[in-house]
């Protein structure tokens, strides 16, 4: 039972760095696939205007312009307030679909970023369980009673001086 905790501090470090390669792998995939559209920040777009969709704030910023875009084409009405043989139902019904994709990317992005900031708390929180796991004083077993604590060595000289306000 006292390897388990060294176990845990081993796999929290592996699955922490397991975590940031799929993370990161991940954000790549999302960015390539975005990039792979060839879509483009409209010109009337109040951020990235002129910019390449590639990662998530062009993303967002694209999605906010196609709102605006589809508010006006349905007379400042959403695809679901269009009555249903409004010719401009379609238009914004595709419109919506566009923005939702866009949206999907954002969120997809945010999660592989999470993933990755996740794995790296797991190796720190895993490196630390090992650096306590090394300050603490070694354990022995008796064969009868509790465990005996190992005597520590004594203090060398330097050790024993008062801390400046603590005499």
């Amino acid at each position: 039972m006292t390897k388990l905790p060294k176990i845990v501090a081993v796999i929290n470090i592996a699955a922490g760095a397991l975590m940031i390669v799929l993370g990161v792998a991940t954000y790549y995939l999302v960015q390539r696939e975005l990039a792979d559209e060839n879509i483009v920040v409209s010109d009337d777009a109040e951020n990235f205007a002129g910019d390449p969709v590639e990662g998530p704030l062009t993303a967002y910023s694209q999605a906010m312009v196609i709102k605006e875009h589809a508010l006006d084409i349905g007379g400042g009405k959403t695809y679901a307030e269009l009555p249903q043989d409004d010719p401009a139902r379609d238009t914004v019904m595709t419109a919506s679909f566009l923005r939702a994709s866009l949206f999907t990317s954002v969120v997809a992005f945010g999660v592989a970023a999470l993933v990755a900031g996740l794995g790296l708390l797991f190796i720190l929180l895993g490196l630390a369980l090992l650096g306590i796991l090394g300050r603490l004083p070694a354990v022995q077993s008796a064969s009868t009673g509790p465990p005996v604590v190992a005597e520590a060595a004594p203090p060398e000289a330097d050790d024993e001086a008062p801390l400046q306000g603590m005499a």
